[in-house]
């Protein structure tokens, strides 16, 4: 992608080896045991699940993390601290998921969702993206997305998403015609959100110019009812939506690279919460002695974080803080700038352009990965 900021030649040879060696999380490895966790977000919230596994003596190897609505979907792959291998022990799959519930639940409101669901490790592999769409579907993030109307899709100054469904009643099919900004990844989770929906893809048509994209689909429902209700329509058009906004970056973007060790992601997240800053997605994997992952961080009403904040955090943090990357007008999220440090060790804020694409490449890969995941 050409947000990739390791093809720009920014960051020191000596740390390109780390970070190609980044341990994607997007294919997770079964061999240990999956954390699954839905429901409300708050501030603080991957903190104190991340200190409670280090307290349990649970090894996190991977962490993903969506926020989207005010809900949260997180997948953690954990092992037995002391044993190094999956958790086998009935007793003490019993005493995390007990203790993980207790601490989802510490601020519950009344009529409020949570999910906690811990799975033994299982053959293959898990497109763990795949399963976040899948999670926060289930847990109705899509409520109360609303994209612009109709009235404004000509207006090439308005980044809104934009979502229409029209019947096309002599073949039996549904219209959809969706425009977006464009961004990697894009079209894989526009066809999660009609996948998961049970509705199939019988003709497509995707174009990008600029900054945006334009997808057109012609679907029918998998059970072969032609039945298409106002109601019906409105939801599919709230969860295209839903998928194209749960992957778009709030707030600061901090890339990792250090030590593995027992309790990092726990350090890494107190530090984030000690001064302040909410995290709104995260993505870390482990290989080896080596740790990666990238976090994206706000202040605690979900604005921007300060970047004197985030250089605390950085020094306190130490030299594991690779790079820091921000939208330079804290409204676009198609560019991005970056934080280093110059010869006197003053704050540099260096402005770049990215554009995302719609990974054709991809494709092939989509075909096999979606066999990996069961509803």
């Amino acid at each position: 992608a050409l947000t990739d900021p390791r093809r720009r030649g920014e960051i020191p040879k000596e740390l390109q080896t780390c970070l190609t060696r980044d341990v994607k999380p997007c294919h997770v490895s079964t061999e240990h045991t999956a954390l699954e966790t839905t429901g409300r977000d708050r501030p603080g919230l991957m903190s104190e699940i991340s200190a409670a596994l280090y307290e349990l003596r649970c090894h996190v190897t991977a962490a993903v993390a969506w926020t989207h609505n005010a809900r949260v979907a997180c997948i953690i792959h954990i092992e037995d601290g002391l044993m190094r291998g999956p958790i086998m022990a009935s007793k003490k799959l019993a005493q995390v998921h007990e203790k993980l519930e207790s601490v989802v639940e510490a601020h519950h409101e009344s009529g409020e969702r949570w999910s906690v669901r811990l799975t033994a490790p299982a053959v293959g592999r898990t497109h763990t993206e795949r399963r976040l769409h899948q999670l926060m579907y289930a847990d109705r993030d899509y409520k109360q997305c609303q994209g612009c109307d109709g009235s404004c899709r000509q207006w090439n100054g308005c980044t809104n998403t934009h979502v229409t469904i029209e019947a096309c009643r002599e073949k039996g099919y549904l219209v959809v015609n969706i425009r977006c900004r464009d961004r990697t990844k894009l079209l894989f989770d526009t066809v999660c959100a009609l996948t998961d929906m049970q509705y199939v893809v019988f003709h497509a048509a995707i174009s990008s110019k600029g900054t945006m994209a334009d997808q057109e689909y012609f679907i029918r429902r998998q059970d072969g009812c032609s039945s298409n209700t106002q109601s019906e329509r409105e939801k599919l058009a709230q969860c295209l939506i839903a998928a194209i906004e749960r992957r778009e970056s709030h707030g600061l973007r901090l890339d990792i690279c250090t030590q593995n060790k027992m309790g990092l992601l726990s350090d890494v997240t107190r530090v984030f919460r000690e001064n302040g800053l909410s995290i709104t997605r995260v993505e870390i994997g482990t290989q080896g002695e080596r740790a990666t992952g990238t976090f994206h961080v706000t202040d605690a009403s979900g604005h921007e974080a300060d970047l004197r904040t985030v250089e605390l955090v950085r020094q306190e943090i130490g030299g594991s803080v690779l790079r820091v990357y921000r939208s330079p007008n804290g409204t676009s999220r198609a560019s991005s700038s970056s934080i280093s440090r110059n010869s006197s060790g003053e704050v540099e804020e260096r402005a770049k352009f990215s554009l995302g694409n719609l990974l054709w490449s991809q494709l092939e890969r989509f075909s096999e990965n979606f066999g990996f995941i069961k509803s």
